[in-house]
């Protein structure tokens, strides 16, 4: 019997079954495609490529296990091609301190956490040896900077020597590392940094600095979500960051992760709101808009 020839009522019947099965089916492959969803998460780049892998990829795997939400790690070639991805709407989580300019904080990203380090301080250095020893001394040099997107190691440091009319000659390396490589290879006369990546590259490298300035301290960068992730992901993987140094194996996995690019060891993510980065916001108040 076909359905043309069967009553009504029992066709009606089928036909609620049939659409019943396939809501059912529908919002099984959704509630499963929700499932297996892969966050971007994108550090700020403070070393090489290499580098910035070896220290995120295990802490992101094990944030990814221990949340059950999955992460994985997008980096540019540079640290403004990294912010460039964030602000094209490319990533949900980061870990940055470049989104806390008026315009940036419009996009609507939040603070869930930090990573604990003392705090950090612009430095303007140049090697030990250099025969450089004031910071006036700098005019008309080359000082090199990780990148324009650097909120510490150039936007505060260079924004100091803009306010003292020390005009140098910013060069752009990239990334951190990259930028102490070729200020000791004599590419240029100073670099523009922070206080805990001049200690950790002499500390791994050997090199040692003559700092010239140093700013006020800055808590270290901050990680955030985007206002896209649901409330549920960002509170899990929180919880996994924050609670990780607790864990023995993942205090282990900082340990060593640190011990990679020349951190503190103790070095552990905390919780953190955007009140932590009151600094950052005055800051910006009296930065030249250029710099933003």
């Amino acid at each position: 019997m076909n359905l043309l020839n069967r009553p009504l009522d029992r066709v009606l019947r089928g036909l609620g079954t049939v659409t019943a099965l396939l809501g059912a089916m529908t919002w099984s492959t959704l509630t499963q495609a929700q499932d297996n969803r892969v966050y971007n998460f994108s550090p700020v780049n403070q070393y090489g490529l290499e580098l910035t892998a070896s220290y995120w990829n295990p802490i992101i795997d094990y944030v990814s296990r221990k949340s059950g939400v999955k992460l994985q790690l997008k980096i540019g070639r540079t640290s403004a091609d990294t912010t460039a991805y964030v602000l094209a709407n490319e990533v949900e989580f980061v870990f940055s301190n470049h989104l806390f300019s008026p315009e940036r904080e419009q996009l609507g990203w939040k603070v869930f956490g930090r990573r604990w380090t003392p705090p950090l301080q612009g430095a303007i250095a140049v090697p030990a040896d250099s025969p450089i020893t004031k910071i006036e001394e700098l005019k008309g040099q080359e000082v090199v900077f990780a990148g324009p997107e650097a909120f510490i190691g150039y936007k505060v440091t260079y924004g100091y020597l803009l306010s003292k009319n020390i005009d140098v000659k910013a060069v752009f390396a990239g990334n951190q590392n990259a930028a102490f490589a070729q200020m000791f290879a004599g590419k240029a006369k100073a670099v523009g940094s922070n206080s805990a990546l001049i200690d950790g590259y002499s500390l791994k490298e050997g090199k040692k600095f003559r700092v010239l300035w140093t700013s006020e301290g800055y808590h270290d960068l901050a990680l955030m979500a985007s206002s896209k992730v649901p409330e549920k992901d960002v509170k899990a993987v929180a919880s996994a960051f924050v609670g990780m140094h607790r864990d023995p194996a993942g205090k282990a996995i900082l340990q060593r992760a640190s011990q990679e690019v020349g951190l503190d060891p103790p070095a552990y993510f905390l919780p953190a709101s955007g009140a932590d980065y009151a600094s950052y916001r005055k800051f910006y108040q009296t930065l030249p808009a250029s710099l933003r």
